[in-house]
């Protein structure tokens, strides 16, 4: 029988990825607040059951009702709690009630009793009252009975074509040790020193085979063939029409400061009479070709928003290509508005770090202990 894993502010289905997509594990349910991602969830995993309601009224009795699973009865629970109360990009809001959603994860662990939990969330959440609320979950989920085991994992570290850190909490009941997924790839500067690694993937390679496109125009047809393993992948089971590559139309004054921007450039690249009048060091730039991208957010479509400028087009980021740098197949399904979709897209766990959590999970579940790479420490 595979395990059964439940997911808890399941997004569109990011951090359990993994899981979905491995047959030793059974995703019996989710649930998710937001009715576009819930949509979305249901239609990328058709044979889960899917709830809409706010985590407060979800619980062991809803599992019970409609699915016969009592306590104890699921291996797995996966989830990030809202985490824009611990976000290091713009205001921290320590009094946000999103910052205290994790009081509810906590209740769920207390009533579903999984041999395994995967706690995710920003590394803004580590320095957050000088560490006294990393310090506080810990503790409330250790008071439970669970050991628990904390480190920051760079997607990028896995083969996703982003930088993007993420803490990542798991708690295990049994007396196995739980051992985190060594890493697979590296910066270029050091694949050479580092053993058994591959480098980076970057934009380029993520997203070469996608047609060329100008600010407020659209492509629906790939430009070449697969150029490299990750595009072939991304491309598995796609439809002949590339969904959701387009953009939305800037204005004049935006496209002249997006084409004179170099690779990698930001403002101050440019001439003085085209800079922006406001913005932050990481706003107006763009991408890099040949490295992996800056982490995508929700503000993907937006040029003055976080580094979102494609690296050689004048435009931001369409949603399939902010789809493709977070490892979401083409085949994929976002819904609502545009907006909704950058959402489900720039919260989202990159699946690649997904698919690397699953297997540490499997090996913990099946009572195996794999060798630690000694270059890795944990943070406790």
């Amino acid at each position: 029988m595979p395990y059964r894993v439940v997911d808890l502010f399941a997004g569109v289905g990011g951090l359990s990825y993994g899981f979905a997509h491995d047959t030793d594990f059974q995703i019996v349910a989710a649930n998710e607040i937001l009715k576009p991602m819930a949509d979305a969830y249901s239609a990328n995993h058709p044979s889960v059951k899917v709830y809409n309601k706010d985590i407060k009224e979800f619980g062991i009795c809803d599992l019970q009702t409609d699915l016969g699973l009592n306590s104890g009865d699921v291996d797995v629970v996966v989830g990030g709690p809202p985490c824009q109360a611990y976000s290091t990009v713009g205001k921290r809001l320590i009094d946000d009630p999103r910052g205290k959603l994790f009081q509810e994860y906590f209740r769920l662990l207390t009533e579903i009793r999984p041999r395994v939990f995967v706690f995710e969330n920003v590394k803004g959440l580590l320095s957050i009252q000088g560490g006294g609320l990393i310090r506080q979950i810990v503790e409330l989920f250790e008071s439970v009975g669970y050991s628990v085991h904390m480190k920051l994992l760079n997607a990028a570290d896995y083969g996703a074509p982003q930088i993007r850190e993420r803490v990542i909490l798991v708690g295990t009941l049994g007396e196995a040790s739980f051992v985190y997924p060594k890493p697979t790839h590296a910066n270029h500067a050091t694949v050479g020193v580092t053993k058994y690694r591959l480098p980076y993937v970057t934009v380029g390679e993520a997203l070469g085979d996608l047609p060329s496109i100008e600010s407020g125009g659209a492509g629906y047809e790939y430009a070449c063939e697969p150029q490299n393993d990750y595009q072939r992948l991304m491309r598995e089971g796609a439809p002949e029409r590339i969904l959701e590559h387009e953009c939305s139309r800037n204005s004049d004054k935006l496209i002249a400061i997006m084409k004179a921007l170099p690779d990698g450039g930001s403002p101050k690249d440019i001439a003085e009479e085209l800079r922006p009048s406001s913005g932050f060091a990481n706003t107006y730039c763009r991408l890099w070709w040949n490295k992996p991208s800056t982490t995508i957010t929700r503000n993907l479509g937006c040029p003055s928003s976080s580094r979102c400028i494609h690296p050689r087009d004048p435009r931001p980021l369409t949603t399939r290509e902010a789809a493709r740098l977070q490892g979401f197949p083409d085949n994929y399904v976002f819904c609502g508005t545009r907006s909704d979709k950058h959402l489900q897209i720039g919260n989202a766990v990159p699946t690649f770090l997904s698919i690397a959590i699953k297997d540490s999970v499997k090996q913990y579940l099946r009572g195996e202990s794999p060798q630690q790479d000694v270059h890795e420490q944990t943070l406790f």
